[in-house]
C-alpha cells in the first residue's frame, strides 16, 4: 500500500507547501504531516479510514470559539483515523479546549500534552474513541473534571495524569441520559499522581458512574494503573455502577482506595495497595474480593460496609440512592494484609452486611485488632490465618487458626510464602476461582492462603512502577 505525505505549515514561520505523489487509485490510507490548527482541522475534516494525521511539535493556543472538531468522521476498528503529535508530549494544547468530538467513532488521539481549561468529552454519540500517550495537566481550576466519558467502547491507556490542587476528577465515566453506563470502558497503564485536594469529596482519580447509575451494568475493566500520592479523595477508584473489574494496579503513598460505592457484581482482583490510608470498601451485593495485598495501611484496609438501605431498587428515591447499601453476598477470600492498622473492619448504620464468605486469608499484624466487625448476619469465616502481636479481635474461632505464615520480604518491599509455611496447601474454599495469584503464579489444586501462592519463580506481575505506566509504557 502506498502512503502520501503532506506538511501544512511550520512552526518556524517559513510557511510552505510540499507534498509527494497522491495515493494511486485502490490505495485506502495517508499520513498527512501539518504544522498549524488550520492545517489540522482540514486534514481531520479530510481524513478517511486508517489515515494517520501528525501535528507537529510546538505549542498551540486553540481559540475558545474555534476548538478541534472531530465531527461525522468514521474509521473502523481495524483501520481507525489516528490524530498524533509528532513526539511523545511534543505538541502542546492549551487554551479553554482541544479536541471536540461528535458522531464520530475508531478515533485514536496520541501523544499530546494537554493543558487546557475545560474539560475533554467523549460523548455518547462517539464510539471507540481512544486517548493513549497523553500528558494531562488541565488548568488548575476548582471544581473541573478533566475526561468525561459518555461513550461506549472507550479505552484510556499509557496517559499521565498529574498535578492538581483543587476539586475536580481526572477521569469520569457515565453515559447517556441519566441512568444508562457506557459500556466496554477499558483503562489501563495510566500513570495517575499528585492530586492534593484536601476535602472530603470530589477529587477522586477514576470514578465509574454515579448514584442515579448504579444499577447499571458497565462492564468496565480497570487495569494496571499506577496511583501516587492521590489524596483528593478517600476513594482512588469510585465505582458508582455494577459490573465492573477492577484488578492488577497499584495504589502506593495514596489517601484513597477502591470503593464500591453503589452498585451490584464488581470484582476488585490482585491490587496492590501500599503505604497509603485506605484500602477497599464495600458497598452493594455479590462483589468478589480476591488476591489483593494490603500493606501498611494506616486506616481501613477492608471495610465490609452496613447500609442506610438495604439493596438499592429502581423505585427508590434519590435519596435513598445516594445511601449506603449494606454489603450482602461478597466473596473475600485469598487476601493478604500485613502491618495496617485495621485489617478487616464494619460499620455501624441501620442495616448490618449479611451473608458474606471470608474465606482463606492472610492477616498478620502488630497493634490493634485484625478483625472489628460489629453487626453481621449468616457470614462464613473458614481457612483464615492469623499471626502477629495484633489481637484476633471479633473473628470467630472456628474461623481461623493461629500460626506463623513463614512470610519474606522480598526486593520489591512485598511479603510472599516462604518454603514451609503452614499457609501452604491450606486453602479451604472450595472453588477454583481464582486461577491465578497476585504474582500471576498459577494456583493448581490445593491453593495456599493469601495473595501468594508459594513459588520459586519470579512474579509475572509485581507492584507497579513509573516505567510499567504512561506515554512510555510498553
Amino acid at each position: 500500500m502506498q502512503r502520501r505525505t503532506f506538511l501544512t505549515g511550520t512552526l518556524l514561520g517559513a510557511a510552505a507547501l510540499a507534498s509527494v505523489p497522491a495515493l494511486s487509485s485502490g490505495a485506502s490510507a495517508a499520513t498527512v504531516t501539518v504544522g498549524s490548527l488550520t492545517g489540522l482541522r482540514s486534514a481531520i475534516d479530510a481524513a478517511k479510514p486508517g489515515d494517520r494525521i501528525v501535528l507537529a511539535d510546538g505549542t498551540y493556543t486553540v481559540p475558545s470559539n474555534s476548538p478541534i472538531s472531530v465531527s461525522g468522521k468514521a474509521g473502523t476498528a481495524d483501520a481507525p483515523i489516528t490524530i498524533v503529535a509528532q513526539s511523545r508530549g511534543g505538541a502542546v494544547l492549551q487554551g479553554a479546549q482541544s479536541f471536540v468530538l461528535s458522531d464520530s467513532s475508531n478515533i485514536t488521539i496520541s501523544g499530546f500534552a494537554f493543558r487546557q481549561s475545560t474539560t475533554l468529552e467523549i460523548p455518547a454519540s462517539c464510539t471507540g474513541i481512544r486517548l493513549t500517550r497523553n500528558d494531562f495537566r488541565f488548568a488548575d481550576v476548582s471544581g473541573l473534571d478533566w475526561v468525561v466519558v459518555r461513550g461506549d467502547d472507550t479505552k484510556i491507556d499509557r496517559n499521565r495524569f498529574h498535578d492538581k490542587t483543587t476539586m475536580g476528577i481526572f477521569v469520569i465515566v457515565d453515559g447517556p441520559g441519566s441512568t444508562a453506563m457506557a459500556q466496554n470502558l477499558h483503562i489501563f497503564k495510566n500513570h495517575y499522581s499528585d492530586h492534593s485536594y484536601a476535602g472530603d469529596n470530589g477529587g477522586e482519580p477514576i470514578r465509574l458512574g454515579v448514584s442515579g447509575r448504579a444499577l447499571s451494568s458497565a462492564n468496565a475493566v480497570v487495569e494496571y494503573n499506577l496511583f501516587e500520592r492521590c489524596d483528593g479523595d478517600p476513594e482512588t477508584v469510585s465505582v458508582k455502577s455494577s459490573g465492573n473489574t477492577i484488578r492488577y494496579n497499584t495504589i502506593r503513598d495514596s489517601r484513597g482506595g477502591i470503593v464500591l460505592r453503589h452498585g451490584n457484581e464488581s470484582t476488585v482482583e490482585a491490587n496492590y495497595l501500599l503505604d497509603g490510608t485506605d484500602g477497599v470498601r464495600l458497598y452493594g451485593n455479590d462483589h468478589t474480593v480476591v488476591n489483593n495485598y494490603f500493606g501498611r495501611l494506616s486506616g481501613r484496609a477492608m471495610v465490609i460496609g452496613s447500609g442506610t438501605t438495604r439493596d438499592h431498587h429502581s423505585g427508590e428515591t434519590t435519596e435513598e440512592r445516594r445511601g449506603n447499601d449494606a454489603c450482602d453476598r461478597a466473596l473475600i477470600m485469598h487476601n493478604t494484609f500485613v502491618d495496617s492498622a485495621r485489617p478487616i473492619s464494619g460499620e455501624e448504620r441501620t442495616y448490618a452486611p449479611q451473608d458474606a464468605v471470608i474465606a482463606d486469608n492472610l492477616l498478620v499484624g502488630s497493634t490493634g485488632n485484625l478483625v472489628a466487625m460489629g453487626e453481621t448476619s449468616g457470614f462464613r469465616w473458614q481457612g483464615n490465618i492469623l499471626w502477629g502481636a495484633a489481637s484476633d479481635g471479633t473473628i470467630p474461632s472456628g474461623g481461623y487458626r493461629r500460626v506463623d505464615p513463614l512470610l519474606r520480604q522480598d526486593s520489591d518491599g512485598i511479603f510472599r510464602l516462604s518454603a514451609g509455611s503452614p499457609a501452604i496447601d491450606a486453602a479451604t474454599l472450595g472453588t477454583m476461582f481464582p486461577g491465578d495469584d497476585i504474582d500471576g503464579h498459577p494456583r493448581g489444586g490445593t491453593r495456599d492462603v493469601g495473595a501468594d501462592e508459594y513459588s520459586t519463580q519470579a512474579p509475572v506481575r509485581r507492584p507497579l512502577t513509573v516505567s510499567d505506566v504512561g506515554p512510555n509504557a510498553a
